[in-house]
């Protein structure tokens, strides 16, 4: 196999350097309004003699908003002296997605989720996902990557970890997870992981904890306070800040098998039966759908599949053919 041409990303920073920088990722990017320009992606990075790195992501998708805030806020007011080890943080993971408030980049329509491992001679998008892959991840010891559920979606607040093939990583990612502490806690199962960053990290044997936060296109209160307490459990339980991991009560939750997902399969108008947090029996009408180009048509309903807890549902009031509607998750006792 040919070796891969060098990325032309080139950072401000110097990682091996101890103090706090802040500083971009720099991404050349000619463009009308701009014939040398550039993508430039802000990160700062902290560090203080000998220890772990993490790696700290938001804005993955550009429409999620929990991950820019809360890293926003402790790249601004984490100091050196309470590191040991390194911090590398990037509140805006895909800059032109969270510019544009959108899931995928402006520029290119590219998903940066699932975009991995990355080109370094390919669009925009998959110059960033080589980056990640092939110079940030390797100098991480621990990862996390927050999202919630954009405009699209709502979730009740849990961190996440996967199924692994190896039961040693998968521990220590679950660890991990339990760590960040949120309210629920999910072993979870992806509809399209091939070319998630999720399975770059994991592919690269790291300890890898992802999130969904909430929804609908915004930020609470609520769910920044749980995105900043999690991410500070995150780094003591690395050992990169001391103190104790503030613990409150977490409900297991899993993510089995396909039976979990409901997916519409109309056009058309969304009523949902049941709401978040509620549990639900199989059989159960979960929404219905009504044509919305005509009136005294009868909805379609969709059932669940199986019993468990409401975890997720589609967030605008209007569905397409193909979308989730809701994802049903099993709690473990």
């Amino acid at each position: 196999m040919s070796e891969l041409p060098d990325n032309p990303i080139s950072a401000t920073v110097d990682f091996a350097r101890e103090g706090v920088q802040h500083g971009f990722l720099k991404l050349p990017y000619s463009r009308d309004d701009s014939a040398w320009g550039a993508v430039m992606i802000p990160l700062t990075v902290i560090q203080r003699g000998q220890g772990p790195t993490a790696l700290l992501t938001g804005g993955n998708h550009g429409d999620e908003y929990e991950g820019p805030v809360a890293l926003s806020k402790l790249a601004q007011g984490l100091t050196a002296g309470e590191v040991s080890g390194r911090v590398i943080i990037v509140p805006f993971m895909n800059t032109p997605a969270f510019h544009a408030g959108r899931r995928t980049s402006p520029i290119d329509k590219g998903n940066l989720n699932r975009s991995f491992p990355g080109k370094p001679d390919g669009t925009v998008t998959e110059k960033i996902a080589d980056y990640f892959n092939r110079t940030l991840l390797p100098l991480a010891d621990i990862v996390l990557d927050i999202h919630s559920g954009g405009r699209t979606l709502d979730f009740l607040p849990f961190a996440a970890c996967h199924v692994l093939p190896d039961k040693h990583q998968q521990a220590r990612c679950e660890a991990g997870m339990r760590a960040f502490n949120a309210p629920y806690s999910m072993r979870m199962l992806e509809l399209d992981a091939g070319a998630m960053y999720d399975t770059a990290a994991e592919r690269q044997g790291k300890v890898f904890v992802t999130t969904e936060l909430g929804g609908g296109g915004s930020s609470s209160a609520r769910s920044v306070a749980i995105a900043e307490r999690g991410v500070r459990n995150l780094l003591v339980h690395a050992g990169i800040l001391e103190g104790e991991v503030q613990t409150a009560a977490s409900i297991m939750l899993d993510m089995p098998d396909a039976d979990c997902f409901i997916a519409s399969e109309h056009d058309g108008l969304l009523e949902m039966c049941r709401d978040l947090g509620d549990n639900v029996s199989k059989g159960e009408v979960i929404a219905r759908v009504y044509d919305a180009t005509r009136s005294g048509v009868a909805p379609v309903e969709y059932r669940a599949a199986r019993s468990g807890l409401l975890a997720a549902r589609h967030f605008p009031g209007l569905v397409q053919c193909g979308d989730t509607v809701a994802v049903i998750a099993e709690v473990l006792a």
